[in-house]
């Protein structure tokens, strides 16, 4: 099986592995390398949730996951008009804690994250591993380079329609709601994706989650879990001000003509101001330590990517979705309409956006008569 899997992925990455083989050194050989030998192991692990669901040996735990899991799919594809594909459709138990773990990198005094460029994905802020150890190696890397450096294990990630993506045990034990907004958050890369423009990609899958797990859980979910997931939801959004308001501080500061030693005073003020003002919120929320660990860790300027790049646009997003009167493929064929504008006018028409929560900017359509169905032009890995 895992031969057959190899050949899969070799046949549908060829143009990539052409591309890096004509293009790349030694080092990012290594690179896709890893990345090549985890996709295979990932679907290798694949199998089908009905083949599980009707084995004894299948703890019924992990059952009525699967079952209550396979009921959200089909949710996704009748409600919100996501794609109806095998994604999903099978389980892989990979038995670590993450599906992979990302390496985001700035330097010292700039919100401007580094970019990686490849072959089909465009250029990313981030880089994927496999692998802890290989995730922590760059990261050192990047360190004694100067950057400011974070490393993130996610528990998923989208091949955005290449290969049919596994439920995982990394996430398959989320509460109900979170479980609903991850399944609909990587099936919305599935349906639109630009190459090239991370902070779009996320913020759009970020709103279809969220407004995704709402009707989800308004049409079928378990007593409470509603109430749970609105809780998770408005302490996720008190945190996000917090992080997003520390952005705004540190590039007015990083942008001033203050000199190096002003900035990096000033940087460290910023992050202070920002754990001392979370104290008091967790203190507010009687103790709830959900975000103890995003806090334990070294607070700089690339831990602040993460949150702005799957959060500053995504209310862009949802405002459309209520323009639209709640309508999920008006949702997708406009964003598929955005998705072609060139990046600044994008850039701007969500902004306007965001500054007008009262409408749509003037002269820009908030429903572009664009074709449903077809996939969108560009697909590509979304961790290389």
């Amino acid at each position: 099986m895992r031969d057959g899997v190899r050949a899969e992925v070799r046949a549908r990455g060829s143009g990539a592995v052409a591309a890096v083989l004509l293009l790349g050194g030694c080092a990012e050989l290594t690179y896709y390398g890893q990345a090549f030998e985890g996709q295979v192991e990932l679907l290798a692990a694949r199998r089908p949730v009905a083949e599980l669901a009707a084995a004894p040996s299948t703890p019924a735990a992990l059952r009525a996951r699967l079952e209550r899991a396979q009921a959200m799919r089909r949710f996704a594809v009748a409600a919100l008009a996501l794609p109806d594909n095998g994604s999903y459709r099978s389980f892989a138990a990979l038995g670590r804690p993450h599906a992979v773990w990302l390496v985001v990198a700035t330097p010292p005094l700039s919100l401007d994250a580094r970019e990686w460029c490849f072959p089909i994905a465009g250029c990313v802020n981030y880089r994927g591993y496999f692998d802890a150890a290989a995730a922590q190696a760059f990261a050192a890397e990047r360190r004694a380079a100067g950057d400011d450096v974070m490393v993130a294990g996610v528990p998923a990630y989208s091949t955005l329609g290449w290969f049919d993506d596994p439920l995982l045990d990394t996430f398959i034990e989320l509460p109900e709601g979170r479980l609903a907004e991850l399944m609909f958050h990587e099936l919305a890369h599935q349906r639109v994706y630009v190459a090239g423009d991370p902070a779009f990609n996320e913020a759009y899958a970020t709103a279809v989650g969220r407004l995704g797990a709402r009707a989800w859980l308004a049409a079928q979910g378990a007593p409470g879990a509603a109430a749970d997931y609105a809780q998770a939801l408005a302490r996720q959004q008190q945190f996000v001000e917090r992080v997003l308001a520390t952005r705004e501080t540190l590039a007015a500061l990083y942008a001033s003509a203050v000199d190096d030693e002003a900035r990096r005073a000033g940087k460290a003020r910023a992050f202070a101001a920002l754990r001392a003002d979370y104290a008091r919120l967790r203190a507010a929320w009687g103790g709830y330590a959900g975000y103890d660990h995003w806090f334990g860790q070294d607070l700089n300027n690339a831990r602040l990517v993460g949150v702005t790049t799957y959060h500053r646009l995504a209310p862009a997003f949802e405002e459309i979705h209520r323009l639209l009167g709640g309508d999920f493929a008006a949702l997708h064929r406009a964003v598929e309409a955005l998705a072609a504008l060139p990046p600044a006018a994008r850039d701007a028409y969500l902004a306007a956006l965001l500054a007008r929560p009262d409408g749509p900017p003037a002269g820009a359509p908030a429903a572009p008569a664009v074709s449903a169905g077809g996939p969108p032009q560009s697909r590509a890995a979304r961790v290389r």
